[in-house]
């Protein structure tokens, strides 16, 4: 019950915080992982460990299916290469790297152990990744690849963490086995999440026909996925991302509309509460990481971290320009369709936020070997591991939207995007009444033709983006917001009527609650309809 105040106290500060976070427009993840480091430093207080199974198995499937799910398959697969080259080829070069500094810094750390901690900080986290970047209006492009690297590195970074502790462990490490085995894991793993989310493609389509059904089936889908996988060996991590991309292409042929709305909330929601859970856990390591480390000096210990820290934002940067110009060097195409901007190799560099697979990883590490020794350095690799979290996901994280900034960097704007698929949808409606109802009564067809030329006019006299014509000037009529601010304000009028009729007992509660969900749902619509930028 101890435990269930604490979680339940944590849960309130979390939603304190995130309203101060949306207030002052701070970055939600490096607010709680600063509280929870606060919190660890007063004396008194109760530790709470992060128990490394419940991240692996409770937190991880839902929120790298979440952001699976919100990835664009058809940018994915755009920007495959830049994605494989960070997530596979990065991760093992910031491995190596973080291996042979640590190797030559720390006195007594073999060679093992130190390829051990590479791959413990190698991965930037997709958690951390999605929750600093959104917002700062970044080209669609460079957020594919960051929350694409993301989303697959883990794998790769934890395969590398499996063969150091084999080699720690066991005494043994067989290259060409370890890279075959790589390859096995990967393939299996997309193999896996792809079979299952055919499977699941069948049942939403074919079987299911409840909302609630459909919802809650959303959320056991990535911890079958995940379960399934690392059952045999393979990459649970793979399962889930290919699971949650397939299902994502295909949800508008297999979902109803009050599935979908129920989905998006309860969704959102549920990983609002997964992602502060995560980031105030991390920040609550400290005083357990700290209290295992009493056998170094503090300069010792300020040197290692800032050094492998130092190591890991470096080695990036290092990587990035070649990885990104050697391709468009020997690619005409690439040069081509692939337009190059310099300042997105920056964003890229300073977007290499670590998070909640590193710190589980350090702390699923075990207490002792095979034979019954302890194992080496453990607590120096977890404070090692706590230090690149907190360096990148504060350093990196709360820099990032000046860096932008002073980059001169223009604010991406869908809107430009909104008005033409808008247009283009509405048009082709039009089209279609016209070629394949034209046998209707005069005056339906004329109603029904009518509600969408309206639709069109508005959209000509929507308020767009400055050069969107190429005129250098926005249009001067606003009428669209105008009109559906109107309908929103009339809507508040029928909201309050209904409201004075149920309090003096003119209605009842059920048909209270269905007019207001209903003018809920019209309000949303038509705020989302609305240009505010």
């Amino acid at each position: 019950m101890e435990n269930i105040g604490i979680i339940v106290m944590m849960l309130f500060g979390m939603v304190f915080l995130g309203i101060l976070s949306n207030k002052y427009k701070f970055p939600f993840p490096i607010v709680l992982v600063m509280c929870g480091v606060i919190i660890s430093i007063v004396p008194g207080l109760p530790a709470i460990a992060l128990n490394p199974e419940v991240v692996f198995i409770i937190f991880l499937p839902p929120l790298l299916y979440h952001a699976a799910w919100n990835t664009s398959w058809h940018d994915f697969k755009g920007s495959i290469r830049p994605i494989s080259l960070a997530a596979i080829g990065l991760v093992f070069f910031t491995t190596l790297a973080v291996a042979v500094a640590a190797h030559m810094l720390i006195d007594g750390l073999s060679w093992p152990l130190a390829f051990l901690i590479g791959a413990i900080v190698s991965p930037p986290d997709a958690v951390a990744a999605t929750s600093i970047t959104k917002g700062l209006g970044l080209n669609p492009r460079i957020i594919t690849i960051l929350e694409g690297e993301s989303l697959v590195n883990d794998a790769s970074g934890l395969v590398a963490y499996k063969y150091a502790l084999t080699a720690i462990t066991a005494g043994n490490f067989v290259i060409w086995q370890a890279s075959a085995n790589f390859f096995v894991m990967v393939i299996a793993g997309i193999g896996i999440g792809l079979g299952l989310g055919y499977i699941m493609y069948l049942v939403h389509k074919k079987f299911v026909c409840d909302p609630i059904v459909e919802v809650t089936l959303t959320f056991l889908t990535p911890f079958a996925g995940y379960l399934l996988a690392e059952h045999f060996h393979f990459s649970g991590v793979l399962a889930v991302v290919s699971t949650g991309l397939y299902l994502s292409f295909r949800s508008g042929q297999i979902f109803t509309h009050q599935s979908r709305i129920m989905a998006t909330t309860v969704w959102d929601v549920v990983v609002y509460i997964l992602n502060g859970l995560i980031f105030i856990l991390i920040g609550l390591q400290l005083r357990q990481i700290m209290e295992g480390i009493d056998g170094y000096s503090a300069g010792e210990l300020i040197l290692w971290g800032g050094t492998v820290s130092f190591v890991v934002v470096v080695i990036r940067f290092i990587w990035v320009v070649p990885a990104a110009m050697l391709p468009r060097m020997l690619s005409k195409k690439i040069r081509t369709n692939e337009p190059f901007d310099a300042r997105n190799l920056v964003v890229f560099g300073w977007g290499g936020m670590r998070g909640v697979v590193s710190m589980a990883a350090a702390l699923a590490l075990p207490l002792a070997l095979p034979d019954g020794s302890a194992f080496p350095h453990r607590s120096l690799i977890i404070y090692l591991t706590f230090c690149v979290i907190l360096s990148t996901l504060v350093g990196l994280g709360l820099t990032l939207p000046w860096i932008i900034k002073k980059m001169k960097m223009q604010p991406y704007s869908v809107f430009a995007e909104e008005y033409e698929v808008r247009n283009l949808v509405v048009s082709q409606t039009i089209a279609h009444i016209e070629e394949n109802l034209s046998l209707l009564q005069d005056e339906l067809l004329h109603n029904i033709k009518s509600k969408y030329e309206v639709k069109f006019n508005r959209l000509q006299k929507t308020e767009l983006p400055a050069n969107f014509f190429g005129k250098g000037e926005t249009l001067p009529a606003n009428i669209f917001n105008e009109f559906t601010q109107l309908q929103i304000d009339l809507i508040n009028v029928e909201r309050q009527k209904i409201e004075q009729l149920h309090r003096k007992g003119g209605t009842s509660e059920e048909v209270l609650r269905k007019i207001e969900r209903e003018l809920d749902l019209e309000e949303t619509r038509l705020s989302m309809d609305m240009y505010d930028g």
